[in-house]
C-alpha cells in the first residue's frame, strides 16, 4: 500500500473545499468559474490520466454548432423547443469559452463549416433544401443574421473533392486548436490558485457527516467537503445509475500536403464523419455508425473496420489525386444518452456530477462547467 508523506497530505490533501474529479473541458470551467464566484475555496481537480483523458485533447477541435442533417434528426427525436434551446447553449458556451480565454489562446478559427452530400445522399439534402428557410429564419433571432446556412455547391470544385454533388455551408462553425485550448485552462486555473493533480485515479467514495472520503486505487484515502463528478464518457464507471453511454470516435490526421485545397470544418453522412484542416495538414475521424455497439466502450483502441473506411473515404473522396502520408491516428471517448440534454444534478447532500456533453463538449463545456459551479455554490 502506499503511504502520504506528512507533507504531501498536509500541503495537496487537507483542507480541500471541492474535489472535481477530472480535468478536461468540464472539470477546469467548473474550478475557474467556482474561485472567481468565491476566491476563498481551496479547489482540487485530479484525473487518472496524465493529460486529461476521455475526449478533451482527443477530440477534432470543431467548435459544432450544428449541421442541418443533424438539426433535422434532432427534431425527429426533440420537441422544436429543445432543439433551438440546445443551439442556444451551443451558441453562448461558444461565446463564453471565447471569452474566457480568448481566440489567440483557442487558436480559433471562424473559417466556417459545410455538409457533404454525395449521390447516396439525394433524399437528405432535398430535405435540408426545403427546410433550410425555416432554420435560417429560427437562427436568424439567435445569430442576427439572415443566412446561416446557404448552398455552396460552387465550392466543390475548389476543395477538390471528387464523388461530392452537394455543400451547404453553416457560416458560424469555427475549428480550434484543441491542445491549446486544453493548456489555456490549466494555466488560467493554476494562476487562480487551483490544483491539478494528475495519475490519481478513485476506487470508491462515500459520505461521512459533512464530508465525502475519497479512496484511491493509488492506496490512500483522503476527504472534501465536496465531490464534483466529471469524468464524461466514464461516469458510469463512477455512478453506474446514470445514463452515459461511452461512445468512442477514431481519429487520424495526415503529414503536411502542399497546397491543401480543403479549409474548414466539414460533415458527412449526418455527421457520423467529419474531417478539417489543421494547417496544411487533413484531420479526418468517425465511423463509429458502422458497428454502434462495438463502439460502446470505455476502451481506447483502433478498429480495423473504421479505419479502413476513413481510409478509403479519404482516399476516393476528400483527397483523390494528392500524394499523401497518414501521420497519426488514435481515439477519444464520448459521453452520450437517449437524450442530447447534459447532466448537471446533486448525487446527494455532497456530491454532484456534469457529464454527458453528447460529442459537444468544446461547444457547451464552459457553459456546463459554470452552470455546476453555479450548482454547488447555491448548494
Amino acid at each position: 500500500m502506499f503511504h502520504l508523506s506528512f507533507w504531501e497530505k498536509q500541503s495537496y490533501f487537507t483542507g480541500i473545499d471541492v474535489l472535481i474529479v477530472g480535468s478536461g473541458i468540464v472539470g477546469l470551467n467548473a474550478a475557474i468559474a467556482l474561485k472567481q464566484k468565491d476566491h476563498r475555496l481551496n479547489i482540487l481537480v485530479i484525473d487518472r490520466g496524465f493529460l486529461p483523458y476521455g475526449a478533451s485533447t482527443r477530440n477534432a477541435g470543431f467548435a459544432c454548432f450544428g449541421s442541418l442533417t443533424e438539426l433535422i434528426d434532432d427534431l425527429s427525436r426533440m420537441s422544436e423547443e429543445e432543439v433551438f434551446d440546445l443551439l442556444l447553449r451551443r451558441w453562448n458556451g461558444l461565446k463564453r469559452l471565447r471569452s474566457l480565454l480568448k481566440d489567440a489562446n483557442l487558436g480559433y478559427e471562424g473559417m466556417g463549416g459545410y455538409e457533404v452530400f454525395s449521390a447516396d445522399d439525394k433524399n437528405n439534402y432535398n430535405e435540408c433544401v426545403e427546410r433550410m428557410s425555416f432554420f435560417n429564419s429560427k437562427l436568424q433571432k439567435l445569430t442576427g443574421h439572415r443566412e446561416v446556412y446557404k448552398n455552396a455547391d460552387e465550392k466543390i470544385s475548389q476543395f477538390g473533392f471528387n464523388k461530392v454533388e452537394h455543400l451547404i455551408c453553416n457560416r458560424f462553425e469555427g475549428q480550434i486548436d484543441t491542445g491549446k485550448m486544453m493548456k489555456s485552462l490549466v494555466n488560467k486555473a493554476r494562476h487562480l490558485g487551483i490544483e491539478i493533480i494528475n495519475g490519481i485515479e478513485i476506487e470508491k467514495f462515500s459520505e461521512e457527516e459533512n464530508k465525502v472520503v475519497i479512496q484511491t486505487k493509488q492506496g490512500f484515502d483522503f476527504k472534501a467537503k465536496q465531490l464534483l463528478i466529471t469524468t464524461n464518457g466514464f461516469a458510469q464507471q463512477l455512478l453506474p445509475e446514470l445514463e452515459v453511454i461511452p461512445a468512442r470516435a477514431q481519429v487520424l490526421i495526415t503529414e503536411p500536403i502542399e497546397n491543401l485545397k480543403i479549409k474548414g470544418t466539414f460533415h458527412y453522412d449526418k455527421g457520423y464523419y467529419y474531417f478539417r484542416n489543421v494547417g496544411n495538414r487533413l484531420l479526418f475521424g468517425g465511423g463509429r455508425n458502422l458497428d454502434f455497439e462495438k463502439e460502446k466502450t470505455f476502451e481506447f483502441g483502433l478498429t480495423e473496420e473504421v479505419q479502413e473506411k476513413l481510409d478509403t473515404l479519404m482516399r476516393e473522396m476528400m483527397l483523390p489525386k494528392v500524394n499523401y502520408k497518414v501521420e497519426q491516428r488514435w481515439s477519444g471517448i464520448m459521453g452520450l444518452g437517449s437524450s442530447k440534454t447534459t447532466i448537471i444534478k446533486p448525487i446527494s447532500k455532497n456530491i454532484f456530477c456534469a457529464v454527458r456533453m453528447g460529442g459537444m463538449g468544446i461547444a457547451i463545456g464552459s457553459l456546463v462547467g459554470d452552470e455546476a459551479a453555479e450548482m454547488i455554490i447555491n448548494r
